[in-house]
């Protein structure tokens, strides 16, 4: 990467292929994975709040669905701007590797948040809030949408067919979000599960769409209490995961009413919680 580019959403990598007495050299695409700082800027100070490990792309959606996902940013007013860091002290080659997001107001007390802002793209953000800290600043979803098992069940096919990256390196983590209608509204993808719904949400936020009523998500992989909880705060009523559910992730969808629908595969899935929203 020369000094001062934009990291891509692939490396190419050289790698030996071996298949019992077959051997060969090419070129592998891989997922890039690369560390993002999140800065805050208010009141005359910039604080740094979060690095998260991520692939590079819809950086701002990415910055701005974490602020607000964690209670930092409760409305799209509350952003002025961002951008990427423009400081010449930091290495032109870090430049995209670090977001600064200014706020309207003073700087918020972040010492009374309830995480410790340091994320990686396995685990989600580091130590767990427990549903009662998530209660302080959210209320049960009381959406009423409906939809059909059938509607569910479409829902991988509809999501795999718009995976770009993953389609060349087969080493990413997508969240896609769909209408009443079944319509992909959008979808983003990630080295981290929980960054791809930050992304969503973020787009949601700086796009004047949260909550999202009458909307349906589904992840790749298991439903995390880290994605229930970002889910519950942007107001999504049914999350669906192509994997298990954790048990605090179950824990979270009923105390908030959200329904969780789990191992969604082919002509199965598994629902958890307020199963009433699925119809026949």
């Amino acid at each position: 990467m020369h000094v001062g580019d934009r990291p891509g959403l692939t490396t190419p990598a050289a790698v030996l292929a071996l298949e019992r007495e077959h051997r060969r050299e090419l070129v592998d695409d891989l997922a890039t994975e690369e560390p993002l700082e999140i800065r805050l800027a208010a009141g005359g100070q910039t604080r740094s709040l979060a690095i998260t490990m991520r692939t590079p792309g819809n950086d701002f959606e990415l910055a701005a669905g974490f602020l607000f996902s964690e209670g930092v940013v409760s409305a799209r007013d509350d952003i002025v701007g961002i951008e990427y860091c423009v400081d010449p002290s930091i290495d032109a080659e870090q430049r995209y590797n670090i977001v600064t997001v200014e706020l309207a107001g003073d700087m918020p007390a972040l010492e009374r948040l309830e995480r410790h802002f340091t994320v990686n793209s396995s685990c989600g953000v580091c130590g767990k809030a427990s549903i009662e800290a998530l209660q302080v600043r959210a209320q049960p979803i009381a959406d009423q949408l409906q939809v059909s098992y059938e509607f569910v069940a479409e829902l991988p096919d509809k999501m795999r067919s718009a995976q770009r990256i993953f389609a060349s390196t087969g080493g990413l983590h997508a969240s896609a979000l769909f209408d009443k209608r079944g319509n992909l509204l959008t979808l983003r993808e990630d080295v981290g599960r929980h960054n791809a719904l930050d992304k969503i949400i973020g787009w949601a936020l700086l796009n004047g769409r949260l909550p999202l009523r009458e909307c349906v998500v589904l992840v790749s992989g298991r439903a995390s209490y880290e994605l229930l909880q970002k889910s519950v705060t942007a107001g999504i009523p049914i999350v669906c995961a192509v994997s298990a559910p954790s048990s605090l992730a179950v824990e979270t969808a009923r105390a908030f009413n959200v329904t969780l629908c789990g191992f969604v595969r082919g002509s199965k899935c598994n629902v958890y919680s307020a199963p009433e929203r699925i119809i026949a």
